[in-house]
């Protein structure tokens, strides 16, 4: 059993939790997930490592209550335990000797995106980032970020806090100011990441992106999180989850996150009974 060590809500739909998991502290790196499980009966579900400290023998976790056992898990609380949390799983993130880099986090997207620039600042990459949320509430780990990035830039859609507009709006602004970025990482939704990659192919600026699509062994076995990659079909659990953005077929991993609509829409009725 895996014990919850700490819990903090983030907004109405997001939390944090800190998870005592030695051999996955012990041996995580940056841009490698976990999957977990309630009970022997739960679902298994994958979720990007947000931090760990190898000291406390913790890795953090953040995820966004949106299906049916995302829903059971919010209900967990501190000393409460996961049946099973397993990992370190997929490949850690590729890094590059880079000077500047730009990360583009789209809501939850900033845990994933959190300890790759943590990592890249460590090792004297300067870091900017833009941070966008649906509205003030949904900006989540702004002021991590701000410990070491450079630049932390804000958008909502709604300009309740930072400005107003979408993450690519900034992204070719900063661009077209003279920024001279080597590389970008975007992380947050499959349409966000889809035109934060048109905007840095105008820039011929390499990206990186972090796929989750639907998973379910993590170990490369069923198929299930299978993606296009430049022509070739990968799989994000053991190939990724971060690839070359501009060689990724976006809208099939789309179509794709779709096949199970309304199987998830059958276990959330069952959960509202």
């Amino acid at each position: 059993m895996y014990k919850i060590l700490k819990k903090e809500v983030l907004n109405q739909a997001v939390i944090m939790m800190e998870v005592e998991a030695p051999y996955v502290a012990a041996r995580c790196e940056a841009g490698q997930f976990v999957i977990v499980r309630i009970d022997e009966n739960g679902e298994r579900i994958p979720l990007t490592i947000a931090d760990f400290d190898r000291e406390k023998n913790s890795v953090t976790i953040i995820f966004q209550t949106v299906g049916y056992s995302t829903k059971l898990m919010a209900e967990l609380e501190e000393g409460d335990a996961f049946e099973d949390f397993v990992g370190p799983l997929g490949q850690p993130a590729p890094f590059k000797k880079w000077n500047k880099i730009i990360g583009i986090a789209g809501g939850v997207g900033a845990a994933p995106l959190y300890p790759q620039l943590k990592k890249l600042s460590e090792q004297g990459v300067e870091c900017d980032v833009i941070i966008g949320g649906r509205s003030a509430e949904f900006v989540i780990l702004a002021e991590k970020f701000a410990k070491f990035c450079k630049n932390v830039y804000i958008m909502t859609d709604d300009g309740t806090l930072g400005e107003q507009g979408l993450v690519t709006k900034k992204l070719q602004e900063l661009i077209e100011a003279g920024n001279a970025y080597d590389h970008a990482i975007a992380i947050g939704p499959l349409i966000m990441m889809k035109f934060v990659v048109q905007v840095t192919k105008q820039f011929d600026l390499p990206t990186t992106v972090s796929l989750n699509p639907i998973m379910i062994d993590g170990t490369g076995m069923c198929g299930g999180c299978r993606v296009t990659v430049g022509g070739e079909t990968k799989f994000a659990c053991v190939d990724g989850p971060d690839f070359d953005g501009f060689l990724v077929d976006f809208d099939e991993c789309m179509k794709r996150q779709t096949f199970y609509k309304e199987e998830e829409h059958a276990c959330m009725m069952k959960l509202a009974k």
